[in-house]
């Protein structure tokens, strides 16, 4: 269906992915810091701060959000038990073999080209900061896209940084 009407909800869709982030405990100077200690090497004057306003900027790609949104909703659910078998399972177990939390990652850290993917496998493999209180938490909420969320947020800032800069 192609509703010519429809206006995309830009606006609702950013306030979606920063309050469910919040929620999570999650603000946009952790992500920052992730993005911060990827870059600084590269670029010395960088600062935390220009980090944090960076995000909220790449916060507003709509690529970005739609793929944010998914991932969002599917821990949501999962952790409410409201998929059906086997995704609950798959999902609320995280299994190291379902690939689908890393593959929307990759499609947000790939808005500003290659360098967001090395950036983000990077930071995946080594889990910093908030993305390893995500990957480690047992409080039994669902964290399976979140992390994969934050990294690659993070990496999609760095590459917007790194263009910048170059």
């Amino acid at each position: 269906m192609d509703d010519q009407s429809f206006k995309y909800p830009d606006k609702a869709a950013y306030e979606f992915v920063s309050h469910a982030l919040a929620a999570k405990g999650i603000t946009y100077k952790e992500i920052a810091e992730i993005t911060y200690n990827l870059q600084v090497k590269y670029v010395p004057q960088l600062t935390v701060a220009e980090c944090e306003a960076e995000t909220k900027e790449v916060l507003h790609k709509r690529e970005l959000l739609n793929n944010a949104m998914v991932a969002l909703e599917l821990d949501r659910l999962a952790t409410e038990g409201q998929l059906k078998e086997p995704l609950q399972s798959i999902v609320a177990n995280d299994a190291g073999v379902f690939g689908v939390d890393e593959g929307l990652a990759l499609n947000m850290a790939n808005i500003y080209g290659t360098i967001g993917v090395t950036n983000y496998g990077y930071v995946d493999k080594v889990k910093e900061g908030i993305i390893k209180r995500l990957d480690e938490d047992k409080s039994g909420s669902v964290n399976t896209f979140i992390d994969d969320l934050v990294g690659a947020i993070a990496a999609a800032v760095a590459a917007k940084i790194a263009h910048k800069y170059a």
